[in-house]
């Protein structure tokens, strides 16, 4: 008997001790909500999404807290999470994914100040990753390829971009083409993803922007999707960006983490998005990812060809050719990075970075000052679409046991969901 009363005393003692642990990280939850739209105030894109109370964020408009308070306070939130023990794995994630949030925060008000850092200790602090870096010479490599592919005569460049001209969408059939991919997107994420039951988004066209689509999540499952008309928008971008910010991505990401760790969990550090933080990184790459994921290769190509191409107007003869310099074309994707990298640490000028868009890259000579613009925007943020998806897909891959393809497939989803709905950062991939 008496020890019975003596576990149940230490038992008692671990549920309180738990509590404690629990409301504590709570405590700091709530304080770091507020800070993230205290940082708003300083800066007009940190707050991507915010569906708390409106009262909270009318009293940090009130407050107008100074960046200097900002930053003790995210220390001091820091302070209180040095050496906790959290209660299970999900507090661990949790407290981890609270740390390293409270750092970038920390960082981005730093720079906010005017300090400077390198290209990969920026993306190190504010999206917890660090791109490989490639030479020119790599990439001439890749280019090699696509030359075989487009042949012609005349520059590189100048030939991609007339074969690609091929693919535009005309204007007047933007709207047909999106509302079928997008269609057919969520229609492929919902036989394995539980939507909510009322989620829903709007779409609009819009111009003037430095990128070419954009998911503004409101809460309640519910999403505005924008997409860039400005300049031309080739047969792929429908599926890429239909997938990216809409099923399963931005707009799914959002919805789940808002029913599984704000509503079920009462997370509140989930109700907003700080947009210069590691949140992003899963957020671009699992955006990217469940592109694949939505799509494999042979079924994107017989979708684009067989429903798309004749709503655009296309030929969809070209449609596996096109396919080949798309996958060709993705593998230049990491010059971005370096390209961002040399620019903005001031190796490249604009012209040289706007030379190596075009003939190292492959951008749309159009497009080229549009990405200079998301340079000076975004600066290392453009790490979290390629980086962050091959993260994601390595992370994805590790969970699959199957080699059944239908099986495969299921415990790929099953995983991709899973990391959907959870507060794992590219720490907890690697």
């Amino acid at each position: 008997m008496k020890k019975l009363v003596a576990g149940g005393v230490a038992t008692l003692a671990m549920v309180l001790a738990g509590s404690a642990l629990a409301a504590s990280v709570q405590d700091v939850a709530e304080r770091y909500r507020k800070l993230v739209l205290a940082v708003g105030q300083h800066d007009a894109n940190y707050v991507d999404a915010y569906y708390g109370p409106p009262a909270l964020q009318r009293q940090v408009e009130q407050e107008k807290r100074g960046l200097a308070a900002i930053r003790t306070d995210a220390q001091r939130a820091l302070a209180d999470l040095e050496g906790r023990k959290a209660a299970g794995a999900d507090e661990a994630l949790r407290v981890e994914f609270l740390r390293k949030q409270l750092r970038a925060m920390v960082a981005r008000v730093d720079m906010l100040n005017g300090k400077k850092f390198t290209f990969d200790e920026e993306t190190a602090l504010l999206y917890d990753a660090v791109t490989p870096h490639h030479d020119r010479a790599y990439y001439e490599a890749l280019l090699a390829q696509i030359d075989k592919l487009v042949p012609g005569d005349g520059p590189l460049p100048q030939r991609v971009q007339a074969f690609r001209a091929h693919f535009a969408i005309p204007k007047d059939k933007l709207k047909p083409v999106f509302d079928a991919a997008i269609a057919a997107c969520r229609e492929r994420t919902a036989r394995h993803v539980e939507l909510p039951q009322k989620e829903s988004f709007v779409l609009e066209f819009v111009t003037n922007k430095p990128w070419s689509g954009y998911n503004w999540y409101k809460g309640d499952a519910h999403s505005l999707i924008q997409i860039n008309t400005e300049f031309p928008i080739y047969i792929e971008r429908a599926v890429d960006l239909g997938c990216h910010e809409g099923y399963p991505g931005h707009h799914v990401y959002n919805a789940l983490l808002e029913r599984h760790l704000v509503k079920e969990k009462d997370w509140v550090e989930f109700s907003v998005y700080p947009l210069y933080s590691p949140m992003s990184l899963i957020a671009e790459g699992s955006a990217n990812y469940g592109i694949e994921m939505a799509f494999p290769d042979d079924e994107r190509l017989a979708f684009e060809r067989d429903v798309l191409y004749p709503l655009a107007g296309l030929d969809p003869s070209l449609a596996g050719r096109y396919a080949e310099l798309q996958k060709l074309l993705a593998r230049l994707s990491y010059s971005d990075n370096d390209n961002a990298k040399e620019y903005l640490e001031g190796r490249f000028t604009r012209e040289q970075a706007i030379e190596w868009l075009v003939n190292v890259a492959l951008y749309p000579p159009e497009k080229a000052g549009q990405r200079m613009q998301f340079y000076d925007a975004m600066r290392g943020y453009v790490i979290n679409y390629n980086l962050g998806k091959d993260l994601v897909k390595a992370w994805v891959e590790k969970q699959v046991m199957a080699t059944d393809p239908q099986q495969a497939r299921a415990q790929r989803w099953a995983a991709f969901k899973q990391l959907l709905s959870s507060p794992r950062l590219a720490g907890a991939l690697r």
